[in-house]
């Protein structure tokens, strides 16, 4: 018996960045350099971290929902980050198996 199973990858993108009014060390340092390397007209610098996965789920709202419940629960820090989910596109891929 052939069956012809489809499996989806959806591919996903999570922007972790500092709360509004929590301090930013790290886009502090990287504002005050900008100056020394004769740039200007750039300012608000926040640094944050982004994590791209792909995700084996049945349709997109299941893959978003998953990758959702793993930026609460690990990626971040919500006491004092906040974070975005980026839909970067889904790849589908049919495979048959044979099966007794």
């Amino acid at each position: 018996m052939n069956a012809e199973i489809v499996a989806t990858q959806f591919r996903f993108a999570v922007n972790v960045l500092p709360k509004e009014g929590i301090l930013d060390p790290q886009g502090r340092a990287v504002e005050q350099s900008l100056p020394h390397l004769g740039l200007a007209g750039i300012g608000q610098v926040r640094v944050g971290r982004r994590v791209e996965l792909a995700v084996d789920a049945p349709d997109a709202a299941a893959a978003r929902g998953l990758v959702d419940h793993l930026a609460r629960e690990l990626l971040c820090n919500p006491m004092i980050e906040q974070y975005a989910i980026e839909a970067l596109g889904a790849i589908s891929a049919a495979r048959g198996e044979v099966g007794g």
